[in-house]
């Protein structure tokens, strides 16, 4: 019986010793592909040079990004206003992004408070490129449209930065209050929240969990969607009783779920992970600047492929009613059209949807073998 009982302790201390490993054999699995990743071959287009960072993104600037230049040869396309530029290429995305679009009611595309203006006389003919400002002028009269409720809405002096990526419904959510708001965000993506930045997001909160909200104007961190869009609608919205809340119900309950995930499926759940060939550094890069607003069918194919490489970016709201709309005109000097893609690692900037998704292709992939 002795010997029965010292055989059972040296087992339980033998499986007390196992523990650990077994345990810890899930997450080694998980991080089994990421450690066979391969590392990105070197200038083989002759466009492409790798320099591995030595800090952290969002370390102060400590690290020098990575060296990146635009494809040999790249001439930026005209831009085309109201027309597709490939339509054969782009009919079967138009059609998805349109869909989902109506899926969602066309959340997004207005900002709080739209306000349509028909204008006349002087009012009319100070409409235009000439003067920056945008609105859409026949003859004697013009169209314009803009948002007096959020005038008078307080605005971040920084853009807030939201870890987040394309598929998820909950992430959705915040990006559409983001643009019924007209606030600018950091857009860290964090594809399937296991990719991109999301070890970041780890290291910073112990989770990867998204979307995770960070304001670096009150020093705000948070996650969970519907906290998330009440802040923003508390710190950076109108005062409550200026508007009617109905406004914002598709972004509560079952229903924004469910058409939110409708939505991400007729698009081929675009964006819900990293791309295989997408250089290992992109995540190093300086962000990127998007001018547009999501829900429309051409500027989406452009925020999918920057969250499928995983880079950084700013998303410039230009929805219906946006302030941005007069600013893009007076950057760019033509007449409105998102998307609009500014890159600061190649100095590049560019109207047109499929050119803008070739060119980052080009640029933030690594070149087969």
């Amino acid at each position: 019986e002795v010997q029965e009982s010292s055989r059972v302790q040296t087992r339980r201390r033998q499986a007390r010793r196992c523990r650990p490993a077994v345990v810890a054999m899930p997450v080694l699995l998980l991080l089994l592909p990421i450690a066979l990743r391969p590392t990105a071959p070197g200038n083989r287009a002759g466009f492409v040079q790798m320099v591995q960072p030595t800090t952290r993104p969002g370390d102060g600037g400590a690290a020098r990004p990575p060296a990146v230049a635009a494809p040999a040869g790249f001439v930026a396309p005209k831009p085309k206003p109201l027309s597709m530029t490939r339509p054969k290429e782009q009919l079967p995305s138009l059609i998805t992004g349109g869909l989902a679009l109506a899926v969602r009611l066309a959340t997004g595309v207005f900002t709080l408070g739209w306000t349509p203006w028909l204008l006349t006389g002087d009012d009319a003919a100070a409409v235009g490129v000439e003067s920056g400002t945008y609105g859409f002028r026949l003859g004697p009269v013009a169209f314009r449209d803009t948002s007096p409720l959020l005038a008078e809405a307080v605005r971040p002096e920084e853009p807030l930065v939201l870890y987040e990526y394309e598929g998820s419904p909950f992430c959705r959510k915040v990006r559409e209050a983001a643009l019924l708001l007209d606030l600018p965000l950091a857009l860290r993506p964090c594809p399937g929240a296991r990719a991109g930045f999301a070890s970041e997001l780890q290291e910073r909160t112990g989770r990867m969990t998204v979307p995770f909200l960070v304001d670096p104007n009150t020093g705000t961190e948070m996650f969970e969607s519907d906290d998330i869009v009440e802040y923003m609608l508390s710190t950076y919205g109108p005062p409550r009783a200026a508007y009617d809340p109905k406004a914002l119900w598709p972004l509560r309950g079952g229903f924004q779920v469910a058409t939110a995930t409708l939505a991400t499926l007729l698009r081929g759940l675009a964006g819900s992970q990293r791309q295989p060939n997408a250089r290992p550094d992109n995540e190093a890069m300086q962000p990127l600047q998007l001018w547009g607003y999501e829900p429309s069918p051409f500027v989406r194919p452009v925020r999918e492929k920057l969250c499928a490489l995983c880079l950084p970016h700013t998303l410039v709201p230009t929805a219906r009613g946006s302030a941005n709309r007069d600013a893009l005109v007076r950057k760019t000097g033509v007449q409105f059209q998102v998307p609009y893609l500014v890159d600061p690692n190649t100095g590049v900037e560019l109207f047109e949807s499929p050119e803008i998704v070739e060119y980052l292709e080009a640029v933030y992939t690594v070149p087969s073998r």
